[in-house]
């Protein structure tokens, strides 16, 4: 027979169902507040996900608040989206009835929203973990999906370490699910232990082999201990699944979730491959990419697929000519595809306002009130006059530093520094307070970074430890951009959540990020952004608590 290509082929939607506010936030260092974790939400609407987790409501008082706001306020968006829904809320709990009802609670303002439950199947975990039998695991997953159904039509169910699972008995423990009430089944590969084949054998067998399958979506959730969290999850849909969880930028815990970005542009650049499409708005991704990696702390390698820095570079000579002949030489997307600008090198000093506001709205920044727009443009114009050339990469810097930050509780004024290798470093800080005040003090370091954070502490007074501390440039030569991504721990006992894994207390880090053509400029900014996060998060819990308390007197 012969096959008539003009007919074209039916499709299924692939659902994307981005964990990027809840498992991506469990990486070390990671930590949002709530105003953060609102705005990462809205542009996860505007790139088109499906379904967005927003947290484990449970883990503390500011998860439940992130969770409930994020419901309250993102969940009616239509604006942009391909289908014209407003994106599904959804909040995670384990398989309990507290930490349903509070899941529950925190999504239910949102137009559309679910329930996500787990427990672990696995005999390693329902062992050394949970220590209960296989019987008592699927009694325990009736009544939490029976429970959480009664709340809310729509329940996901997964199955903790599937990837380790007996199959036969994850068919068995899936069929009660669906007969309980689940409407979405999620296949974790939760320690990333499977390989393409395994992972896709997997899913097609419990399709062929659980009672009632064709009554549910079936969905992926891979780590990438082995780097084949992508790979695991494209084999998944190769084999049934229509839903992938994953992360922007691949984020989460120990080496990560499945890649957004990747597992879309796969979809999108080999559509012959795959019976799906996708309802993404590609052009958000490089935004999506950066806002959160600003936010998170967590710089995207440069060598990393689809929007690390050298994603679209070419420097080999062969490769160089190749591109001057046709980009299709040695690209297999197009750069403006995912949020690209096509051209690197374009404004400098006497580039104006319109030109700036005009090349800002072509790198994605559409939305940028006048007031912001001036901002911009007058730190713009201070590091073009220290620049000959300033980049698309200096600018996502500007605009990452100026306003991917964190609510200013404390301000940073200004910065001295006197230090050379026969003096001790000395700092000079002038911060302004939550009151509005000004207050400048002096201390020694070890070095410039170090004399400039210990000022800092002796005006703000808020201990701490310093976990991590690392600087890279943004772009090429003696006049680059600099940035700075430090983490902190506070000392006082505060900032502590829960594992949703092990339910194991945990205490939070919390990421700071600077830039600046002067690296100790950006180390400042970076300490300050840390601190104010750590603040503010203290602050979210603190006026939660008295406002539960409160609620609980009358």
């Amino acid at each position: 027979m012969t096959e008539n290509s003009d007919v074209p082929v039916q499709k299924d939607k692939l659902i994307v169902f981005d964990t990027t506010l809840r498992d991506g936030e469990q990486s070390p260092g990671a930590t949002l507040n709530i105003e953060e974790k609102l705005e990462i939400a809205r542009q996860l609407s505007r790139l088109g996900v499906d379904i967005c987790e927003a947290g484990f409501p449970i883990a503390s008082p500011g998860d439940f608040e992130a969770v409930r706001r994020i419901a309250e306020e993102v969940g009616p968006l239509t604006e942009g989206r391909k289908d014209g829904k407003p994106m599904v809320i959804a909040g995670l709990a384990r398989a309990n009835q507290q930490d349903i009802d509070r899941a529950y609670e925190a999504v239910k303002f949102a137009p559309r929203h679910r329930i996500h439950t787990f427990l672990a199947t696995s005999d390693i975990h329902l062992k050394h973990k949970l220590k209960i039998d296989r019987e008592e695991c699927v009694e325990q997953v009736i009544k939490a999906v029976s429970y959480a159904r009664s709340l809310c039509d729509d329940v996901e169910f997964s199955p903790e370490d599937a990837g380790r699972s007996d199959p036969e008995f994850l068919a068995v423990v899936l069929g009660e699910a669906i007969k309980a009430g689940a409407t979405t089944l999620n296949i974790p590969d939760t320690v990333g232990y499977t390989t393409p084949e395994e992972f896709g054998w997997l899913i097609k067998y419990l399709i062929d082999n659980t009672l009632g399958s064709d009554k549910v979506i079936w969905s992926t959730h891979c780590h990438n201990d082995l780097g084949l969290a992508t790979a695991n999850t494209l084999a998944g849909v190769r084999n049934g699944a229509r839903q992938v969880e994953v992360t922007i930028n691949g984020i989460g815990e120990r080496a990560g979730n499945t890649s957004l970005e990747e597992v879309v542009m796969a979809v999108h650049t080999r559509p012959q491959n795959f019976p799906v499409e996708v309802d993404i708005d590609t052009t958000q991704i490089i935004r999506s990419s950066r806002m959160v990696s600003a936010y998170t702390g967590m710089p995207v390698q440069p060598n990393k697929a689809i929007v690390g820095a050298n994603a679209f570079a070419h420097e080999a000579g062969i490769h160089q000519d190749g591109m001057l002949k046709h980009h299709t030489t040695y690209e297999i997307m197009r750069p403006e595809t995912v949020g690209l600008s096509a051209s690197a090198l374009v404004l400098g000093k006497h580039s104006g306002r319109h030109a700036f506001r005009t090349h800002l709205e072509a790198m994605g920044y559409d939305n940028l009130s006048e007031e912001d727009l001036n901002q911009a443009f007058k730190r713009f114009k201070r590091i073009a006059d220290k620049k000959k050339v300033v980049t698309d990469a200096d600018i996502e810097a500007i605009i990452t530093d100026e306003f991917y930050q964190p609510k200013e509780i404390w301000k940073l004024n200004y910065v001295q520094v006197s230090c050379g290798d026969q003096l001790r470093a000395t700092a000079t800080v002038s911060l302004t307070d939550p009151n509005g005040a000004e207050l400048v003090d002096a201390a020694i370091g070890t070095g410039p970074v170090d004399a400039v954070y210990k000022a800092i502490n002796r005006i703000v007074e808020v201990p701490n430890t310093l976990t991590e501390f690392v600087v890279q440039a943004v772009t090429e030569g003696i006049d680059a951009i600099g940035e700075v991504t430090i983490r902190i721990q506070p000392e006082n006992g505060h900032g502590y959540i829960t594992n949703p894994q092990t339910g194991a207390q945990v205490i939070r880090t919390y990421s700071g990020h600077g830039a600046s053509t002067d690296i100790i400029v950006a180390s400042a900014r970076a300490y300050m952004s840390a601190l104010n996060k750590m603040l503010a998060a203290q602050q979210e819990e603190a006026a939660v608590v008295h406002t539960k308390a409160t609620e609980t007197v009358k």
